[in-house]
């Protein structure tokens, strides 16, 4: 990848963006590449941030510096920044404990610092990306309770509790700086796309919705069905994705007409999860597949 597109960091990506893809001009950028790595006064550990999370800190005195070379970068290029993929604060579905609530607490404070980095760079979205995307990486099942014989689900609803209480929170501190938190279905909780409506619908807040991936589902019947769903819950930006794990039945353009359908108006972001492509061509190929969809829309099923 080297040899053949050169080195870049995160402050090189806009220009990257506008040269590799003509036309684009708004991106969908991940946390974990934020920060100059040859610098630890911008970084935090986990301990530093009261179990909160760890990595780039956007609002330490090097971090906002660094924040403020992004967004000149921006201004210079032309370009935005449409959505962060953070998978920075942790344990946001904590609970049953002082050390639980605690951390989830601490999850909360990391977030509201990103946001803050994010009214930097004028970002519209950030997606908040619990350990497991809020919970265990498998969300609990019904199994069947002695008192009455009928399957129940009672170890999901303080997961569910604690996280609805973490994104009214961030939400608030979110909604004063114009930017949306948002859910990702990406395992646990957000492995099904019914939870996500339910919590969404329960925080009922202007400035907060989904950001569907594609792809992030556990079985292949979720993943048109799974984005029928979501479509009427999400405003700002869709991960448009490739990842063979699915082989054929990754329709892309299929997605993107089922978006459309649902009365998504953001962006498509390019994530090229794996394949027999290279991350960068593979994204072009998504580019083509997504811009297809747009320009020539056809029914849904």
């Amino acid at each position: 990848m080297k040899q053949k597109y050169g080195e870049i960091t995160m402050l090189d990506f806009p220009q990257f963006t506008k040269d590799t893809f003509p036309g684009v001009t708004r991106m969908d950028i991940f946390s974990g590449l934020f920060g100059d790595v040859t610098d630890d006064s911008m970084f935090i550990t986990a301990a530093e941030g009261g179990g909160g999370g760890a990595g780039f800190d956007p609002m330490s005195a090097s971090g906002r510096k660094w924040l403020d070379a992004l967004a000149n970068t921006l201004v210079k290029t032309g370009t935005k920044v449409q959505h962060l993929s953070n998978n920075a604060p942790f344990g946001l579905a904590d609970f049953g404990s002082p050390e639980a609530d605690t951390r989830r607490k601490a999850g909360v404070a990391m977030a509201k610092r990103w946001l803050e980095g994010c009214a930097v760079l004028g970002v519209k979205s950030m997606r908040m990306n619990s350990p497991q995307a809020l919970g265990p990486s498998i969300r609990p099942n019904a199994i069947p309770r002695a008192a009455d014989g009928y399957p129940r689900n009672l170890e999901i609803v303080p997961l569910m509790d604690a996280a609805i209480e973490s994104y009214k929170e961030m939400a608030d501190f979110g909604g004063n700086l114009g930017i949306k938190v948002t859910f990702e279905n990406h395992w646990g909780l957000a492995a099904d796309p019914m939870n996500l409506r339910i919590m969404v619908d329960t925080i009922n807040h202007p400035y907060c919705d989904v950001t569907p991936d594609f792809c992030n589902w556990e079985h292949e019947y979720m993943l048109f069905n799974g984005l029928k769903a979501l479509a009427p819950y999400s405003t700002s930006n869709v991960h448009a994705k490739y990842w063979d794990r699915w082989g054929d039945k990754n329709d892309v353009q299929r997605s993107v007409r089922i978006m459309l359908a649902g009365g998504f108006k953001g962006t498509f972001a390019l994530e090229y999860e794996a394949g027999p492509l290279n991350g960068v061509e593979g994204a072009k190929y998504l580019y083509k597949e997504v811009l297809a969809a747009l320009t020539t829309p056809t029914p849904v099923v």
